[in-house]
């Protein structure tokens, strides 16, 4: 709360933003919607200023994950407690590609395991901007539009129901193109499933 009433309030919700998106484990959404909520005429330009930070903190934590993973990439994910979700990531980077790094903007799903778990795997880095883009553009841009349009009175609306519906949207739009890699594999004698249980380690779950 501090932060949202700071003079460089922009300057906190960018750094915060980026931290995010590769090691730090508070999202900056509340910052934001207290930002929001202080001055809805700027909330557009909140928006996208947390989503191009967001965005930048993205490729720092593909960074990480590419050539740093021996040294610091590892301990990261044993430290935020994602030691155990690393190898199914992997798993669902291998089916979804860019569509996980969507889901990791987009929903809950954390976005720093997204982040790392995309340098580590080397995705191509044009497809990862352009997901990471979408995702945090969903949930960042819209907030800062909503208040933009509606102002404050759209503040409940957000808190109850905004992570819902985007999560739902993500959600569907990854299912589509689920359902056709699903028919594509099937056509071929395989499914994505089975190729996803193989691509994890011994003794590991794929869910």
């Amino acid at each position: 709360m501090d932060k949202a009433a700071h003079r460089q309030a922009q300057w906190w919700l960018a750094f915060f933003c980026f931290i995010e998106a590769s090691f730090f484990p508070i999202p900056p959404h509340p910052l934001l919607g207290l930002m929001c909520l202080a001055e809805p005429d700027r909330a557009l330009r909140f928006g996208i200023i947390a989503t191009l930070s967001s965005v930048a903190g993205g490729l720092l934590g593909y960074a990480i994950g590419w050539g740093l993973y021996g040294s610091i990439g590892e301990w990261l994910i044993a430290t935020l407690g994602y030691a155990e979700v690393f190898p199914a990531a992997q798993c669902r980077f291998a089916e979804l590609g860019p569509w996980a790094v969507f889901l990791g903007g987009a929903t809950p799903v954390p976005f720093k395991l997204m982040t790392l778990t995309a340098g580590f795997m080397e995705m191509a880095l044009v497809p990862f901007i352009l997901a990471s883009l979408a995702g945090r553009g969903l949930v960042f841009v819209v907030v800062g539009a909503l208040f933009k349009l509606f102002g404050t009175p759209i503040k409940a609306f957000i808190e109850r129901y905004l992570g819902l519906v985007t999560t739902a949207f993500a959600v569907l739009v990854v299912a589509g193109f689920v359902a056709v890699t699903q028919l594509r594999g099937s056509e071929d004698g395989t499914t994505t499933g089975e190729a996803c249980v193989e691509a994890v380690p011994l003794g590991e779950s794929a869910d």
